[in-house]
């Protein structure tokens, strides 16, 4: 199938066409023609599948019978990152068409968003503590809100959201389309898509249960002070162009970061304590190549959407399968191929495990032949992981050279 098949407007064809897209993916032919019949949707598919366009196309089309400047959609996401994904996706289909569309979330001043707001976005992309914020001091009117977006839901309930979300419905009118994309479908999920939704119909895309089947994914044991000098190892194998490195906290994700700097690699951390002005320097930069790893925690990574991540790396494996999928996803985006690898220490081996029986398949381990596991802890634990590398692992002679070459490259 084609987008032409679609039966989209012209002006989002021309959109569409701007963007290169030619063929819908598996979410989007399944989720588009349902969405622009009026229906409620639950789409459940892998990170990267391409859900973002299969909500925001039907959304638009709705718009464009109707007047532009009122807000007349609303989409949900859990993370300021994500809201400002959506809207980076939103902006060029737009383009052609009187359609608007804003971002708002928290970290930043209210003033501009407001002013946003007043000039009459079409449709508001909001985390849901700055949309009630923003309700609070009567800089928002949700009452002619015609299509509801639940953006990564299944992360909105992990992260508390819920209460905010009832009480964001409350200002919604009751007759809406109400749409739901998650990469997961836990029963939490179901019992909120029954209690907002009419008559919903499901669309599933893969098990929801499994990265997608173009991710590859290792698990790489070892002790856990020797977790710095094999993630540097790793990080100077060939292919490694980009590399996502999750934690498990914010402390460790500056510890890490600062490590790899002082190993020679150019690396950028992302958090919840970074002001949005670091957030975004940080992204930018690691779009752009000045930087080849991104260290960061689950909350912060959530919205990264990166086109060519090569590799995700656990620096700390996750507790649950759906955060372990939902790492792997910033890899392998649509129909591309990534790599998902995890640092496993013997106390991980549980949780190791556990994530294998959720996805149903046994994950292949993988020791480095040039690693010395050996290396007892060093009594000088404290300092920084990358002095430990400098004495007791040969790096390959060509790390530093190889990465310096990729970084030339990319600018």
């Amino acid at each position: 199938m084609t987008f032409d098949q679609l039966k989209l407007h012209a002006s989002l064809m021309r959109g569409i066409r701007d963007q290169g897209y030619h063929n819908p993916t598996p979410i989007q032919v399944q989720a588009i023609p349902t969405a622009l019949e009026g229906r409620d949707v639950i789409a459940c598919a892998p990170t990267g599948t391409g859900k973002t366009v299969a909500f925001l196309l039907p959304t638009l089309q709705r718009l464009l019978g109707g007047p532009t400047r009122r807000t007349r959609a609303l989409i949900l996401t859990p993370t300021r990152e994500l809201a400002i994904q959506v809207n980076d996706h939103l902006s060029p289909l737009v383009r052609h068409t009187p359609l608007d569309g804003t971002a708002v979330y928290g970290g930043v001043p209210l003033a501009p968003q407001q002013r946003a707001l007043r000039s009459g976005a079409a449709v508001v992309t909001a985390t849901p503590g700055r949309l009630l914020d923003l309700i609070r001091r009567g800089s928002v009117d949700l009452s002619r809100v015609e299509v509801l977006v639940l953006d990564e839901a299944d992360r909105m309930l992990d992260m508390g959201f819920l209460p905010e979300i009832r009480r964001i419905l409350s200002f919604l009118p009751a007759e809406r389309q109400t749409m739901l994309f998650s990469a997961t479908m836990p029963q939490e999920i179901v019992r909120l898509a029954a209690s907002v939704m009419r008559n919903p119909v499901r669309v599933d895309v893969g098990s929801g249960t499994t990265p997608a089947p173009r991710i590859t994914q290792t698990l790489c044991p070892v002790p856990e002070h020797l977790k710095t000098p094999l993630l540097v190892v790793l990080l100077g194998e060939a292919g490694v162009d980009s590399a996502l490195v999750f934690t498990r906290t914010k402390r460790r994700a500056e510890r890490l970061a600062r490590q790899l700097a002082k190993a020679g690699v150019s690396a950028a951390q992302i958090h919840g304590d970074c002001s949005q002005g670091r957030r975004v320097a940080a992204l930018e930069g690691f779009r752009a190549g000045r930087y080849r790893v991104l260290v960061a925690t689950d909350v912060a990574g959530r919205g990264i959407d990166v086109e060519g991540i090569s590799h995700v790396i656990n620096y700390d494996l996750p507790e649950t399968a759906e955060t372990y999928i939902h790492r792997a996803g910033r890899t392998g985006r649509v129909e591309a191929a990534g790599h998902a690898i995890s640092l496993v220490t013997p106390a991980d081996e549980p949780a190791a495990r556990a994530i294998e029986r959720a996805i149903g398949r046994t994950i292949e381990r993988r020791r480095f032949s040039h690693f010395d596991y050996s290396v007892e802890p060093p009594s000088y634990l404290g300092r920084p992981a990358a002095i430990a590398l400098q004495n007791h692992i040969q790096e390959p002679p060509s790390l530093r050279d190889r990465w310096a070459s990729m970084s030339r490259r990319r600018r």
